[in-house]
């Protein structure tokens, strides 16, 4: 075991024995940060026009407090981007993740204090690092280095404030002994041309021993493809021997899972999820023989659950009473709500989970809420979509490299139907018999769909749309949402993106 290793699980025995406690007793830990929060809030201007210092209880909090989308916060944070000071959070903030905003196509910038950014992005990050060294403790991670695909920073107009991709603040802000046990140099991580900083990383990195790595899922496998492509190697592990663990988060792993064992054929390559996001980092895997997540309850972060079909009412302000950790169900497929010491208050992130099992409280992410498709009333949601193209993929012998899903409305010659544009890695032999396979698997994850499919009543069987090699990025490239924090969208309520993509109908 090498001198880091062994650090790292000494430090981790203090920690480890605490989220033990926090399995057992989310509440506990959940009304601490509530009360904390609370206090801190009574501070700002945000907590003066709500009244802050006359409430107690949560349920005071969700009967005063409204519901925040962005663009409700958004002229607070406007005023904290040039330079105003304790308008949502009671301490300086200097940074703004900026993130392309999956339910919008402008940016949302996102306050990260220094409480955010050190008691829960770095602390995520430390107990990823605390777990797996615990789970497997003759790990030699620590004898290579990290590579860090990141994003940029630039400076705002006023003063030091910043804005960049999270992953651009976290290098930036940390600590110069990171730089040793990390990869690419601190100047190519924050290089601001995607394309360029793939190229710079696969040559820096090509001879060194890089043990792990984390990110995108998509974007990764585009520097593995060029760090192939450099080297003439067949797989990674030709480039790198002792690869052993990638921490992917961001968007579902699983439509990438095959291409990442063909690209690192080796049975002890290790997976993890995580789930860190520029509003926080809520959630890790903490056991590998587990999908689901721990959700991470004491770093500084208050969470509320909506069921998905109250939350039209909650957003009309008619529902206000939501769910906590100590009401939460498994199965239920709920819209996050989020209040961080970062400032953001009672905010609706955008994601939906499902809690898998309870005490200890894991989750797993089934989308967003508004990456859908309910033209129809078939309520098609991320996950029956992840669940139904592997099974397709499974039975056909097909990898998919990137999809979109679209409607295709309702005509005075035709029914509606789903449009699914997808890339693929290797295609299936017979694409009709791949396209009936995913509708009939789709028919088995959702009975809405499949009572719309019904005898055709109201949807007939989708149609695909197969793209060239290239067509996501190029799209991705021509709306400037390269790297970082971007992520193709999986199903959307309109045909904007397929449009985009060129196939209309």
């Amino acid at each position: 075991m090498n001198i880091i290793t062994a650090t790292v699980r000494a430090l981790s025995r203090s920690r480890l024995r605490r989220q033990e406690d926090c399995k057992r007793q989310p509440h506990v830990y959940q009304q601490t940060i509530f009360k904390s929060l609370l206090a801190a809030g009574c501070a700002t201007q945000f907590g003066q026009r709500y009244h802050f210092t006359s409430l107690s209880t949560i349920a005071q909090f969700q009967q005063r407090v409204p519901l925040h989308e962005y663009d409700r916060l958004k002229p607070y944070i406007d005023r904290m981007r040039q330079g105003e000071q304790r308008v949502l959070w009671n301490t300086p903030v200097r940074w703004f993740a900026q993130s392309s905003g999956t339910t919008a196509d402008k940016s949302k910038f996102i306050p990260v204090s220094r409480e955010s950014l050190y008691g829960c992005h770095y602390q995520g990050a430390r107990d990823v690092l605390m777990w797996y060294v615990s789970n497997y403790p003759d790990t030699r991670m620590f004898n290579g280095k990290a590579l860090t695909l990141g994003g940029s920073h630039r400076p705002e107009a006023h003063g030091r404030i910043r804005h960049g991709d999270l992953s651009a603040i976290l290098i930036h802000n940390a600590p110069r002994y990171a730089e040793w046990i990390r990869t690419p140099a601190r100047e190519v991580a924050l290089c601001p041309d995607f394309e360029t900083k793939v190229q710079r990383i696969a040559k820096q990195t090509i001879r060194q021993n890089v043990t792990n790595f984390a990110g995108v899922p998509s974007w990764n496998l585009v520097l593995i493809k060029r760090i192939l492509e450099i080297s003439g190697k067949d797989n990674l592990l030709d480039v790198w021997p002792n690869l052993e663990l990638f921490m992917h988060g961001g968007i579902s792993f699983e439509p990438y899972r095959e291409q990442y064992r063909r690209l690192i054929p080796s049975d002890r390559m290790r997976y993890l999820e995580i789930y860190n996001a520029s509003e926080g980092f809520f959630a890790l895997q903490d056991d590998p023989n587990d999908a689901g997540m721990l959700l991470l309850n004491d770093v500084g972060i208050f969470y509320e659950f909506i069921p998905m079909n109250r939350l039209a009412d909650a957003l009309a302000g008619s529902f206000t009473t939501f769910d906590t950790i100590e009401t939460v169900k498994t199965g239920v497929n709920y819209a996050m709500v989020i209040t961080t010491n970062g400032g953001l208050w009672r905010y609706l992130i955008g994601d939906t989970i499902q809690f898998t099992a309870t005490y200890p409280h894991k989750i797993k992410i089934t989308g967003r809420t508004r990456h859908f498709i309910n033209v129809f009333g078939e309520e098609l949601i991320v996950d029956n979509a992840i669940v139904a193209l592997k099974a397709a993929c499974q039975a056909t012998g097909a990898q998919v490299a990137h999809y979109t899903v679209a409607p295709i409305f309702m005509d005075d010659t035709a029914k509606g139907s789903h449009e699914w544009l997808i890339e693929f890695d290797t295609p299936p032999t017979d694409m009709d018999a791949f396209a009936d396979r995913l509708d009939a698997e789709l028919c088995k994850v959702n009975s809405d769909y499949e009572a719309k499919r019904s005898k055709n009543t109201t949807l007939n069987r989708l149609t695909l749309t197969v793209l060239p090699a290239g067509s996501f990025y190029e799209w991705m490239r021509r709306r400037g949402k390269l790297g970082g924090q971007n992520k193709i969208p999986p199903l959307y309520n309109t045909r904007q993106y397929a449009e985009e993509l060129g196939m209309k109908n």
